[in-house]
């Protein structure tokens, strides 16, 4: 029985390296890689032999015959990316690789003396870099974070009920431990430390630090109380530190949602589902006890264009659509909606609409009150969100029509994109909101790289980091090679002290391990995997708990 990829996939290609019969696709070197949704197996070729399965850091794979509920469609999905296509050749017998001779590209010269590098950012993006120096150099990594804790996006940004997903946090975990990583958490570069002074300390730098920011609409209303990004939502329902308990207020029977990318689907399923459901997740105690008293019952997701051309993908769309005691409305108004889902061919994202209950829906009225539901509604853009004191209404044009249609609402949420902020020290494109830079190397800053969204904007999911740094890292071994990289005037040790002068929050490994302890013994009593200690005092206490445990 073949093997399938399912909603959680990456696309880190972990799972291709490990493939005896060459059946999952696209891989690395192919043209497609990068661009699909995910990765997808053949089931022509597969012969069953699960090292794909066990090599996800994100438990994404599957034995078909295995599949239950909403995963059931995955096998379908899985073989309709092979039903154009050519079979991509199948080794005679499984063996991983042909044996050759044993080739280390990535590797410095044996007698190099070892780098001492900066990682900028716990995230993805900075752990696959830590990642490939420390499995290919030996090299010694700082890794420094501005927030007393690792993780990053996965720790922040994916959401609760996606456990999975955040699965491959402890993959990147086991390096927080590793003998030549040296943890500086809750320091923050260009306030408390310069970028010159961190520089001084290392011979390389790698910014690993994001696009924290996120994109506005530009109308007005939009700065009313009621009015507030998808990232303050995402931040508040994962305990992000920065994001106090109140960021968010579901006093309103509907929501109206701007976007329709993964986040935007994200934030609707969440501030519509069983909230005994959510309990069983890591989300923020402060956003379960204030989804078990919402009135919140309908969400409106508002995409500019038509389904054919929506962001989310299908994976995630098709969790909607499975959603228990949630229903999917498609607003078909607009005809073109109805058009396009009719017209499009099996496999593509409108066609998934089929089947789903279109209606035109009087927005005049309010939510049924016993049920939860979403509603899909395209060719639409917000213009006005409409309040005196706070946002009563969202004004939405459709395309063509000057009139509009006014939908009652209480909260929007802008879901258009997340976008970077500038680092002092480092170069800025306004434009693109990126760090300047060429193959990763920072412009005009000898020893300085990027990687991530700083470096190509936030477009991508976890996976599209590893080859992201495999670029980044690439350029920065050979410009040690070269001699280009500037000579560090401070130890390891100089550093360290300076950011502890800096900072009253500096946090190590040890630390790191005991908030991680304290909060798996919370989740453990409440039956939950953790409860996320959600303010920066919270972290920093569970941290230095270990170290006065240690001194008595």
């Amino acid at each position: 029985m073949t093997y399938a990829i399912t909603q959680t996939c990456c696309n880190d290609a972990t799972c291709v390296a490990v493939c005896p019969v060459n059946c999952i696709h696209p891989t690395p070197e192919e043209p497609d890689f990068g661009t699909t949704e995910m990765l997808y197996i053949d089931p022509r070729a597969c012969i069953d032999c699960g090292a794909c399965a066990d090599a996800c850091p994100v438990d994404a794979i599957f034995p078909a015959d295995r599949l239950t509920g909403r995963l059931r469609e995955y096998e379908a999905v899985n073989a309709a990316y092979y039903a154009d296509r050519t079979p991509g050749p199948v080794l005679a017998s499984p063996n991983f690789h042909p044996w050759s001779e044993p080739s280390f590209p990535r590797s410095l010269p044996s007698d190099f003396a070892p780098l001492r590098i900066a990682v900028v950012g716990t995230g993805p993006a900075g752990m696959y870099a830590a990642e490939d120096l420390l499995l290919h150099t030996n090299a010694e990594v700082t890794l420094i974070d501005r927030l007393p804790v690792a993780g990053g996006l996965l720790r922040y940004g994916v959401a609760p009920d996606h456990p999975a997903t955040k699965g491959a946090g402890e993959t990147f975990a086991r390096f927080h431990t590793h003998p030549r990583v040296r943890m500086r958490l809750g320091v923050e570069i260009g306030k408390e430390v310069t970028v010159e002074e961190l520089a001084a300390h290392h011979d390389a730098v790698v910014y690993a630090v994001g696009a924290p920011s996120d994109r506005r609409l530009g109308i007005p209303g939009e700065d009313l109380p009621g009015s507030v990004s998808a990232t303050s939502v995402v931040s508040w329902y994962n305990a992000h530190p920065e994001t106090g308990a109140d960021a968010v207020r579901l006093t309103a029977e509907r929501v109206v949602v701007v976007g329709n990318g993964n986040v935007a689907l994200d934030v609707a399923r969440v501030l519509v589902t069983d909230p005994d459901a959510l309990a069983g997740t890591d989300i923020a105690d402060h956003a379960l006890a204030a989804l078990r008293g919402t009135r919140v019952r309908e969400v409106v997701l508002l995409g500019r264009r038509g389904p054919a051309d929506a962001a989310y993908t299908s994976s995630e769309l098709l969790a909607l659509k499975h959603l228990p005691d949630v229903d999917l409305v498609v607003d078909d108004r607009d005809p073109r909606t109805g058009a396009s889902v009719e017209a499009a061919a099996d496999g593509e994202k409108a066609a998934l609409l089929r089947g789903v209950t279109r209606e035109t829906v009087d927005w005049s009225r309010p939510p049924a009150p016993d049920r939860r539901r979403i509603v899909l509604r395209f060719h639409s853009a917000p213009v006005e969100a409409v309040g005196t004191d706070a946002v009563r209404a969202v004004r939405v044009t459709e395309d063509g029509s000057p009139s509009g249609t006014e939908i009652e609402a209480g909260l929007l949420v802008r879901a258009i994109g997340y976008r970077g902020v500038p680092l002092a020290g480092l170069p800025f494109d306004e434009a693109t909101g990126t760090v300047p830079h060429e193959a990763g190397r920072v412009a005009g800053l000898p020893g300085g790289y990027v990687v991530g969204w700083i470096k190509r904007g936030p477009t991508g999911g976890i996976g599209a980091n590893r080859a992201c740094a495999e670029e980044t890292v690439g350029t920065l071994l050979a410009d040690a090679v070269a001699g280009a990289l500037p000579k560090p005037t401070g130890t390891a040790q100089e550093f360290r002290r300076l950011a502890r002068r800096r900072t009253r929050h500096l946090v190590d490994a040890r630390g790191l391990a005991a908030i991680d302890r304290t909060e798996r013994a919370k989740g453990q009593d409440a039956g939950r995997p953790r409860v996320k200690l959600a303010t920066v005092p919270e972290l920093v206490a569970a941290a230095r708990g270990a170290r006065r445990r240690l001194k008595v």
